[in-house]
């Protein structure tokens, strides 16, 4: 069942589309990432379902209902902010309750139910402590706790742990991820940083512009993105020219072969690092770098023709910097883009 539906939603600054035509659906009970680099759309997107920012044209709908005039605290809708955005003045126990006052709940069932929330957040018996007294973590936290205490039907997510640290950050997605099952809450959030969309999404939206360049579960992005601009916001930087003929392709590294069904003609070739395999014959390179990433290598290399290439390998027998090596392209990880 749909809880948020976006149709046809643009929000113009002058003759400058931030969201051009945006069509979005949210499932009750999914989770949502939407994914993009800085001016892509994706905060205001956010900001529009919360009603901080009214549309130039298209609807916004909750359970069914045009949302075009119900104001913001009427929506139904929890948003955390990046900053967290606490109360400094107040202590744990009233920011979280602060949450159950926008509730309405009875002054006397603050204690417990604020008992509860932070408990359930992984902050037994905080209530006393200071904000300042907080680490990052411990401050998500309590935004966390404060924004779930109205019951929100939709939570909605800015950056919710841009400010930690990478591995904070990771311990604190699985948490994230753990806890929106169990309650079964219905997430829309925005990031730019993609291993914290897939960690935490069922489904992740990727804007380009201010548009959908593509959506699709995280293992359908990962797999088989829509264009060149995806593969390369990604990261993957593999990304050429060819000439799909025959279940191969011609490029600047040569002949590669290509998935069975692909797209002939002209078209752009994507080949995963973890695709650039050593052969005892094939493209000769010359290693430029090699940066340890724990379980893997990765290599860049130089090739005898077309542009640098990235590659991984296992950690035994990684070839160094300034090594010669030979280089050919496994199949399963080729993918043939979309046309633009």
């Amino acid at each position: 069942m749909t809880l948020l539906e976006l149709a046809g939603v643009s929000v113009r600054f002058g003759e400058r589309a931030v969201v051009d035509a945006v069509d979005l659906e949210v499932a009750e009970h999914e989770v949502v990432c939407v994914l993009g680099p800085s001016g892509s759309g994706k905060s205001t997107l956010l900001r529009v379902v919360a009603g901080l920012q009214p549309v130039s044209a298209g609807r916004v709908l909750l359970d069914g209902a045009d949302q075009a005039r119900v104001p913001v605290h009427r929506r139904g809708v929890g948003l955390m902010f990046q900053d967290h955005q606490l109360f400094p003045h107040r202590d744990v126990a009233g920011n979280v309750a602060f949450g159950l006052r926008v509730r309405g709940s009875a002054r006397g069932a603050y204690g417990a139910e604020v008992a509860q929330l932070l408990e359930l957040v992984g902050l037994p018996g905080a209530q006393g402590r200071s904000v300042a007294s907080l680490s990052g973590g411990e401050q998500q936290r309590v935004a966390l706790a404060r924004a779930l205490a109205p019951s929100p039907r939709l939570l909605m997510l800015d950056e919710p742990l841009g400010q930690l640290d990478r591995g904070l950050r990771e311990r604190l997605v699985v948490e994230l991820r753990e806890l929106f099952s169990r309650l079964g809450t219905t997430v829309l959030a925005v990031t730019h940083d993609q291993g914290e969309a897939f960690a935490l999404a069922d489904r992740v939206v990727v804007m380009q512009a201010g548009r959908i360049a593509q959506a699709g579960t995280p293992l359908e992005v990962w797999q088989r993105p829509a264009s060149e601009f995806v593969a390369r916001f990604l990261g993957f930087e593999n990304v050429i020219p060819a000439v799909v003929s025959g279940g191969s392709a011609v490029t600047a590294w040569g002949r590669v072969q290509v998935p069975a069904g692909s797209p002939e003609g002209e078209q752009t070739l994507l080949i995963r690092p973890a695709g650039v395999v050593q052969a005892a014959a094939g493209l000769r390179c010359d290693v430029l770098a090699r940066t340890f990433r724990g379980t893997h290598v990765a290599l860049r290399l130089r090739p005898e023709a077309g542009p640098e290439l990235e590659a991984e390998c296992g950690l035994a027998g990684a070839p160094g910097v300034g090594d010669r090596v030979a280089v050919a392209f496994s199949p399963a990880e080729v993918v043939v883009l979309p046309a633009a």
